[in-house]
């Protein structure tokens, strides 16, 4: 968004995701959201009929967000074998090494209704595939997706109980792997 405002959808979607970070997810209410993101409960139903269907559209952005950025940081890796999943490892890593909290939409989501974790799933399942196929070592590309997604639940669900130190060391394991 470098130089242009942000629409009032953009600004509703970053306030509820806030919102869920800082009262938790199961406390997300539309006027909240609403006042976070300075427009009118009005301009807020307007983009999003329902709470539902804000919730759903965290997900979708979520994942959407998540997919430019890997199309991004595997354009700089260039071309070759395991662009993508050096890509992916890369771009997973900086987002754990952030001091701020993960996305809390995802969870605020789920707890209005489970079935918002399917395009999370169908996503992951496209992922993975593209890993695979673009890796050198199809078991090395699963070993990384599933240490990654690992070290992110941790830090999502507020568990992350490794070090520094471990969590480097699992990194590193994992660049070998490709190698």
């Amino acid at each position: 968004m470098q130089g242009r405002k942000k629409s009032a959808r953009q600004k509703i979607l970053a306030a509820a995701d806030e919102l869920s970070r800082d009262l938790g997810p199961a406390n997300l209410s539309l006027d909240a959201v609403a006042q976070r993101a300075g427009v009118s409960k009005g301009g807020l139903l307007y983009h999003f009929p329902s709470k539902a269907r804000l919730l759903k559209a965290l997900v979708e952005h979520y994942i959407e967000v998540f997919d430019a950025s890997l199309a991004e940081t595997e354009r700089e890796h260039g071309g070759g074998e395991n662009r993508l999943v050096e890509a992916y490892l890369e771009l997973v890593v900086a987002d754990l090494a952030r001091k701020q909290p993960p996305s809390q939409g995802v969870l605020a989501a789920l707890s209005e209704n489970p079935d918002f974790i399917t395009p999370i799933k169908d996503y992951n399942r496209v992922l993975l595939d593209r890993l695979k196929a673009n890796a050198s070592d199809e078991n090395a590309a699963l070993i990384v997706f599933l240490a990654l997604e690992g070290m992110r639940s941790l830090k999502l669900f507020d568990m992350d109980m490794l070090t520094r130190q471990e969590r480097e060391s699992v990194v590193a394991v994992l660049h070998a792997a490709l190698r």
